[in-house]
């Protein structure tokens, strides 16, 4: 597939100006040049054309946005101050794989401020002798060369990556969604654990109404088999106090028999 088809094919129905991430790795460069790509790709961020047959990137249009660019596996052999005038914003060059052969190819690149970040695996420059030395002098902005810096310490993934700052806008809409999303289980997890917390302790609760109504029953019971008792005792009270009465009127009527026997 050529380059023009396949940025077409990239754009998937979003205009030039929304589009900030752009690879057409492998694609095909006629002439060994960039075809289709305009200046009307304004907030282009990150720009990837590996192995597309490139011999020079005069084409490049202005792309004042663009930070990150990934050139490596190509035939470049020079021409890159183009890339000092058209990106301005470049923080991370990769030209691995390319024809680079000394130094003096790579001065243009002074003129890249904010660059960062420069990858020259694979190009005879690397064979130099006091090449690390050479290219921190030629490019005193340079944090980290060929992924290491001045101290040979290796550059964390985040700056190897471009910090991660060429994600389209949808990319991270859709993670702060899955975030939400995340967050509201979780947030729904812990309100059903309370429910069922809240669940056990009414459970408690009515056990132990339950347990105060069946003491309540019981106490009950035990009032009516003290009144019964009370009345029982009651009963009999009056049946004694009967039998007395009884015995003492058969004593008076005994004694009167015997008076009137003494009187005769």
């Amino acid at each position: 597939m050529d380059m023009k088809k396949r940025i077409n094919l990239e754009l998937r129905n979003r205009t030039p100006a929304d589009v900030k991430e752009l690879v057409l790795d492998n694609c095909r460069s006629n002439d060994g040049k960039i075809e289709g790509l305009s200046a009307a790709f304004e907030s282009l961020e990150f720009l990837s054309m590996i192995n597309v047959m490139l011999t020079s990137v005069s084409n490049l249009p202005k792309l004042n946005k663009l930070r990150k660019l990934e050139l490596s596996d190509n035939r470049i052999s020079g021409g890159l101050e183009v890339l000092a005038e058209r990106t301005p914003s470049l923080t991370h060059l990769n030209l691995s794989g390319n024809k680079i052969k000394d130094i003096n190819t790579l001065e243009p690149l002074k003129k890249l401020l904010n660059l960062r970040s420069l990858d020259l695996f694979n190009c005879e420059v690397t064979n130099l002798n006091d090449y690390r030395d050479s290219m921190f002098k030629l490019l005193p902005q340079l944090t980290y060369l060929d992924g290491y810096d001045q101290d040979d310490q290796e550059a964390p993934d985040s700056d190897v990556e471009g910090d991660g700052d060429c994600l389209d806008d949808d990319e991270e809409e859709d993670d702060d969604e899955e975030n939400e999303d995340v967050e509201e289980e979780e947030d729904d997890d812990d309100e059903e654990g309370e429910f069922d917390v809240l669940d056990e302790e009414d459970e408690d609760e009515l056990d132990g109404e339950d347990d105060d109504d069946e003491d309540e029953d019981s106490a009950d019971e035990d009032d009516d088999e003290d009144e019964e008792a009370e009345d029982g005792d009651e009963e009999c009270k009056e049946i004694v106090q009967g039998q007395k009465r009884k015995r003492t009127q058969e004593d008076e009527e005994d004694e009167d028999t015997e008076d009137d026997l003494d009187d005769q």
